[in-house]
């Protein structure tokens, strides 16, 4: 990975712990590991959707929150609360407004 990729990537999860006070979002849990979860897979957005209105904190385990949204991404069943719209909601961002935040990149 090249170094302005990584840079991207770490002021992503910055700035997206930053706005989320450093707990994951979903539980509350300020002591687990936790991950920059983006919200709309990066492949579907231009420039890879590195903006906080397309990212979540969510704790990072085996049966985590973050694992829980992951599940959208894999193609199963999402639990009620962790699907793309309800993330969104919670971060008070929408599909399109990560958009084109993104495009501004």
């Amino acid at each position: 990975m090249s170094k302005e990729k990584k840079k991207i990537r770490e002021n992503f999860r910055n700035e997206v712990f930053k706005r989320d006070g450093f707990k994951c979002r979903m539980c509350g849990n300020p002591k687990a590991k936790l991950d920059a979860h983006h919200i709309t897979n990066p492949k579907e957005i231009i420039n890879g959707g590195y903006v906080k209105e397309n990212g979540i904190t969510l704790c990072d385990t085996d049966t985590g929150c973050h694992m829980k949204a992951e599940q959208f991404h894999l193609g199963n069943e999402v639990e009620e609360g962790y699907t793309p719209e309800d993330l969104y909601k919670k971060i008070n961002s929408s599909y399109e407004l990560a958009c084109l935040k993104s495009e501004q990149l």
